[in-house]
């Protein structure tokens, strides 16, 4: 959850391009990140992956007017309209990118290679067709916002009781990074979003924070089997509650066009 997924680097930068509001130069400087290489495999009409600057262009010819985000888990379709072929590599990635206007979606691949501290990171965005249907469970912008508050609140409350809250060196680290991104955190959603989106994102990545920090600290201070169920009921409906407001951050760009 702290780590912003590769498919709303793409949807967010992509929607800008689609918008006309950043060059492609940009919109692929900034989805690529610090990965090495982007591709797009089984884009109609190209025989061989493309770069991502093709590819964004030629989705705009096919008539997208728009990239969707779904960040499934299971037992949870997250922004998936099938088919079962295209929602199971969605699931197997936890991510995927879907086209409004063409019934297209793209999963992405992961490689790694070279020696630990230089490694490369290469990204196939494998092109599939996707069910034109309402994406699943996807809350709108206020829900989003609304939830998030109400489960930071029970989670907090909760994880309290059972002593786990956020201390020690690495918790201070992980603290200390999220603030980091969080002062360069208002470009993430680039140009063209609504300032709610980005708030609602925000909040999304500090339920991520806590989610993460009662995670890696272990069992903590939860001695018994029942406090050690409880902290993992807390935990479940907030990481849930976290993905549903990203993905209706990062489709917020969608939405908005939809209505106006």
């Amino acid at each position: 959850m702290l780590s912003e997924p590769r498919s709303g680097r793409l949807a967010a930068w992509g929607n800008a391009l689609l918008a006309g509001l950043v060059s492609p130069d940009d919109a692929v400087l900034a989805v690529v990140g610090e990965d090495a290489v982007h591709r797009v495999e089984g884009l109609p009409g190209e025989s061989a992956p493309v770069g991502l600057t093709l590819a964004l262009g030629r989705l705009r010819a096919l008539g997208v007017r728009g990239l969707r985000v779904a960040l499934p888990a299971p037992g949870h379709p997250l922004g998936l309209s099938g088919p079962p072929e295209f929602n199971a590599r969605a699931l197997e990635a936890e991510e995927a990118v879907i086209c409004h206007g063409v019934a297209l979606g793209l999963v992405p691949e992961v490689s790694e290679a070279g020696p630990a501290g230089d490694v490369h990171v290469e990204v196939v965005w494998r092109c599939l067709p996707v069910r034109e249907a309402p994406p699943a469970d996807v809350p709108s912008l206020g829900e989003a916002e609304r939830e998030l508050a109400e489960a930071l609140r029970e989670a907090t409350a909760v994880l309290s009781r059972l002593d786990v809250a956020a201390s020690g060196p690495a918790a201070e680290a992980a603290i200390d990074a999220y603030r980091a991104r969080a002062e360069r955190g208002r470009e993430v959603l680039a140009p063209g979003y609504p300032p709610r989106a980005v708030r609602v994102l925000e909040l999304a990545r500090r339920v991520g924070l806590l989610v993460s920090l009662a995670v890696d600290r272990g069992h903590g201070g939860a001695v018994s089997s029942s406090e050690i169920a409880a902290r993992a009921e807390a935990l479940r409906p907030v990481e849930r509650t976290g993905r549903r407001a990203q993905v209706a951050a990062y489709n917020a760009y969608v939405e908005e066009r939809e209505r106006g």
